[in-house]
């Protein structure tokens, strides 16, 4: 986040400048007891001051200094970090712990970090970060990792990293490296592989991971000649498995499918782009806004994969796997997949391919449409961090597409890279812009950071023109482009929000990236989207309770041009105007079978379920918090309380238990493979007829059924709320949450304080979950303007 901005959030704490050292600073039994204070105030987790412990019991002579960073280091792990940056502590300190942003109004508040590092400089704890048994530069078991590195400038940079998240960023660099070796991404100079262009001067800075041996593996290496270097990625069967601008035989079959694959166009189609690109690299990803479309390009992308591959090998078909972080996205994706394949000219492209190779004439190009979760993909073992498939145990397939890729922190994408064999193909779909993953690491941006401006070389610049038949404009060409880059395609059509919309008009707006625009000239272009008047936007600044309730019941469709009345989607089909969650409760009851038995008119039920979650898709809040009034706890409690007040819920009708009652939407927040349900799954709670006593009525939970698609007589699960133990009431949900899912209006409500959580990457992910509505709430006008030029940024050395 902006440091410059929000150093002032902890003025309140005081800064009174320190005379002499902290005693902290050079005192182990002072630092615990710091430790034990900023515990108990909630500034440091017990497992933060539980390392700090450890590592003084096993090196007693251990430098202070050391043990503090130690503490840090881990703390920033619970907060997204991958490691602690040394110089970024000593320029804002107090952003090292979980301060309140309010403020501690509580007597007695122990040092802040700015107290206790005031009279340290980055000399005496950079000199201060050795110790034979706790830290190394990488090669050996110590628990901590010292990395430095040096920019352009030669100005040194440390970073210390707890092991395990060192070896998964070193896994990282040596996978992406290896895939990037000998398939079209290095100049015929055979230039060595950087991830990005930050030079570097240890050696820790530039490897892979460690070998078998302990060693690194240098990132910067040549590529060699091994399987993993060769020209093509090899099959089980030691064949090519796709191919850049196919063999002397057959030269034009991939211009020709991307032909087929896409209609012509004056404009430069970037999703044309990202096909070709994907095609050649056995890594590669595509990244965009919503509605530039991923989903789509990603589809062709298969079919063009599954082309290729036939032509060469009409026996063995490209076994593709289909993955996303969640349930949810898996299951949206699942819907989006299918939907797409039944568009792809599949006719087209079987005649070109028997064409060019007569005995794949009754070749069949078979795109999958299931999704899995990438837990369920590799297997995870129950109660613990390890999972069935890895290295030693490879996945049996020839391409992984991982949709929604910003959610996917550096662990799992550790992990899922290592379980690939050799040969396969990885692609990486997502928005680059969203918030990152929950646990540490944002993979997705750091790998997309120079995504913006392209930086083809001339030589992929030269591929991509003879591949589409497109010349890239010279702003997108780099001499100096990096191999990472020439594997990444950004999407910058949106096909869901014209110039016209002013969600999209607002998602741009605030999605201006910090050096492109001065803090003031982002915040006047925010505002003037806002006042501009476009149909599809309601900005509330809260004056009463009122107005909150009104929103939540009716969606408050005055807010919107003409009431929301009369807007019609790029198709022409009229949009349904903006709701509450007076909608859902009316269909729910509106709709309610009639007489039909539960057990015996199956069908009838269903319809009902899916018409009551159809109906509830129509509206979601969103906030930023979960504790406190304006959290999810405070907020689900009033919504209910306001709901049955206007007699749209009833709570004791038919309770099944505490805190369950007809109507109450419910939000699955760990996976259950048991009952088949998925981290982010949404279901409204029923009444119906007790077959024992049908003037009776038993509750039960109503979910999507994610094999809808595969067996449409049975689209919806109904589940016991019994058996419901990882749910939480969803009338308001976190903007955390809901990333993978989108609402036909979508309310987006900040709280009246500023807190750490409120960034850019934040509020863009809210207001891009509006698919056709969205009304921004400020409890307190002026709190969007600040969280949008505050922006996320999280320690690590991913593609550095």
């Amino acid at each position: 986040m902006s440091r410059q901005h929000d150093t002032h959030t902890f003025d309140m704490f005081g800064d009174a400048p320190t005379a002499s050292a902290h005693p902290a600073l050079s005192s182990t039994p002072e630092l615990l007891a710091l430790c034990e204070r900023w515990v108990a105030r909630g500034w440091l987790r017990d497992l933060d001051r539980a390392l700090v412990r450890f590592l003084a019991s096993e090196a007693p002579d251990a430098p202070t200094l050391l043990l503090l960073a130690a503490a840090l280091a881990s703390h920033q792990l619970g907060r997204g970090h991958v490691c602690l940056d040394i110089n970024a502590t000593l320029n804002a300190p107090d952003f090292a712990l979980s301060l309140p942003p309010e403020g501690d109004d509580l007597t007695d508040p122990p040092p802040l970090p700015s107290d206790v590092l005031a009279t340290l400089t980055l000399s005496e704890w950079q000199a201060a970060l050795h110790h034979p048994l706790l830290t190394s530069e990488g090669p050996g078991n110590t628990p901590l990792v010292v990395v430095t590195t040096h920019s352009a400038s030669g100005t040194p940079s440390t970073r210390l990293y707890l092991r395990r998240y060192w070896q998964y960023e070193q896994s990282l660099h040596q996978h992406i490296a290896a895939r990037l070796e000998g398939t079209g991404t290095e100049s015929t100079s055979r230039r060595p592989i950087h991830l990005t262009t930050e030079p570097t001067t240890s050696h820790t800075a530039s490897t892979g991971s460690e070998n078998q041996g302990g060693r690194p593996v240098p990132l910067t290496a040549k590529p060699t000649t091994s399987h993993t270097a060769s020209t093509g990625s090899e099959s089980q069967s030691g064949r090519p498995i796709h191919w850049a601008m196919g063999d002397a035989s057959h030269p034009g079959l991939l211009p020709q499918a991307l032909s087929i694959l896409f209609k012509p166009s004056n404009a430069l189609d970037w999703q044309k782009t990202a096909c070709a690109l994907a095609a050649r690299s056995r890594f590669g990803i595509i990244t965009g806004g919503p509605g530039t479309g991923k989903t789509t390009t990603v589809v062709r992308l298969l079919a063009l994969l599954q082309t290729l591959r036939l032509d060469k090998q009409p026996s063995q078909p490209l076994r593709i796997r289909l993955a996303a972080p969640t349930g949810k996205a898996a299951a949206r994706l699942n819907e989006s997949i299918a939907g797409q394949v039944n568009a792809l000219p599949l006719a087209e492209l079987a005649t070109l391919l028997s064409e060019h190779s007569p005995s794949a004439a009754t070749s069949e190009i078979v795109i999958p449409t299931e999704v899995t979760t990438l837990h369920r993909l590799l297997g995870a073992r129950p109660d613990t961090r390890h999972f069935r498939h890895s290295a030693a145990n490879p996945l049996a397939l020839d391409v992984l597409v991982i949709d929604e890729a910003s959610m996917v922190d550096i662990e799992m994408m550790a992990a899922t890279l290592s379980a690939l064999p050799a040969h396969a193909q990885c692609i990486l779909l997502g928005d680059k812009d969203q918030l990152a993953s929950v646990e540490a690491g944002s993979v997705l941006g750091d790998l997309c950071r120079r995504a913006e401006a392209a930086h083809y070389t001339p030589a992929t610049a030269e591929w991509l023109a003879q591949a589409t038949g497109q010349p890239l404009p010279a702003e997108f060409i780099d001499p100096a482009g990096q191999p990472l880059d020439q594997a990444i395609t950004m999407l910058r059509v949106s096909h869901r929000f014209n110039e016209h919309s002013g969600i999209g008009q607002l998602a741009k707006a605030i999605n201006q990236p910090g050096h492109a625009q001065t803090e003031r000239e982002k915040q006047q272009a925010v505002t003037a989207v806002l006042r501009h008047g476009y149909a599809d936007i309601h900005h509330l600044v809260m004056s009463d309770d009122a107005a909150l309730d009104k929103l939540v019941i009716h969606g408050s469709p005055s807010g919107f041009t003409g009431n929301g009345e009369g807007r019609t989607d790029h198709q022409g089909q009229p949009i349904a105007p903006p709701t509450g969650y007076r909608h859902y409760l009316k269909v729910l009851q509106a709709q309610r079978p009639r007489g039909e038995s539960f057990e015996e008119s199956p069908a009838v039920y269903n319809a009902w379920a899916s018409e009551v979650l159809s109906a509830y898709s129509h509206f979601q809040l969103l906030c930023a918090l979960r504790k406190g009034p304006w959290g999810v706890e405070g907020l689900n409690q009033r919504i209910a309380s306001t709901l049955r007040g206007e007699k749209l819920l009833f709570g004791s009708d038919y309770t099944l238990e505490k805190g369950w009652f007809e109507g109450r939407p419910v939000l699955v927040t760990q996976n259950d493979y048991g009952l088949k349900l998925m981290n982010g799954d949404i279901g409204i709670t029923l009444a119906v007829p007790d077959p024992r006593n049908p003037q009776q009525k038993l509750l039960r939970v109503a979910f999507p059924s994610s094999s809808a698609a595969s067996d449409p007589e049975k689209p919806i699960r109904w589940v016991l709320p019994s058996r419901l133990h990882a749910v939480e009431t969803v009338f308001a949900m976190t903007v955390h949450k809901s990333q993978g899912s989108e609402f036909l209006h979508t309310a987006l409500l900040l709280p009246p304080t500023l807190n750490p959580i409120l960034t850019r990457e934040l509020v863009y992910t809210g207001i891009t979950r509006a698919r056709e509505w969205l009304t921004v709430v400020e409890a307190k006008r002026g709190v969007l303007n600040e969280a949008v030029v505050r922006e996320v940024v999280r320690v690590s050395g991913v593609g550095g």
